[in-house]
């Protein structure tokens, strides 16, 4: 008998909602995660999520979720140095398939139009590769980077890191290396980039589309 994977779909709201709707009319989720380092693909595991939601564009701080993973390996003392996340703090944490549809979960009862990052390409690799380890797929991923938001608004800035751009962009910022601290620092710069947006006439769902897709 062939095995057939389970496929777990992200309740982002992105094809049902009219390209028309307007921005202030739209649910974001920011979220983040630690890891236990770079090669998830490997040997490196998540070891925590955090996220905010962001309705009428602006940042919902008492409508936040959290979670640490329990990564089911030594995290090294580098990592602990960094995050600040420890064996005792993640020993009894859920694994990571449970956290994610936990986190799934969060983000489907705030029916958000999608899910929004700061080089979120690494996050989505991250629940692909933890999903697959747990025989799980993944469909109904939709994304928006504040990198590609960025470009659009100010293409001459060549950078990565998330507090140089909050500072750049004059928002605040929260505890780094943490994924809840990092998904709040990340809200306000998004929401900070939604208002330029609209100064350049992207009023709508389909017009952001557009302009973070280039």
């Amino acid at each position: 008998m062939l095995f057939q994977r389970k496929t777990v779909s992200c309740p982002v709201a992105y094809d049902s909602l009219p390209l028309s709707t307007e921005l202030e009319e739209l649910s974001f989720i920011v979220f983040d995660t630690e890891t236990t380092g770079f090669q998830v693909g490997a040997d490196d595991r998540l070891l925590e999520i955090g996220a905010v939601s962001i309705k009428g564009l602006k940042v919902q701080e008492e409508d936040i979720f959290h979670s640490y993973v329990n990564p089911n390996r030594q995290i090294s003392r580098e990592i602990i140095q960094l995050t600040s996340i420890t064996t005792e703090k993640v020993e009894n944490a859920p694994q990571a398939t449970e956290a994610i549809a936990s986190f799934f979960h969060y983000v489907g009862e705030r029916e958000a139009v999608c899910l929004v990052g700061h080089y979120v390409s690494f996050d989505t690799l991250v629940f692909k590769h933890e999903l697959k380890r747990g025989k799980q797929g993944l469909r109904g991923l939709c994304t928006i980077d504040t990198l590609d938001l960025i470009g659009f608004i100010a293409p001459s800035y060549d950078m990565r890191d998330l507090e140089r751009y909050a500072m750049a962009f004059g928002t605040r910022i929260y505890k780094r290396h943490s994924a809840l601290g990092d998904a709040l620092t990340t809200a306000y710069l998004f929401t900070e980039l939604l208002l330029r947006t609209k100064e350049r006439g992207v009023r709508t769902w389909g017009e952001l589309l557009k302009a973070v897709k280039g």
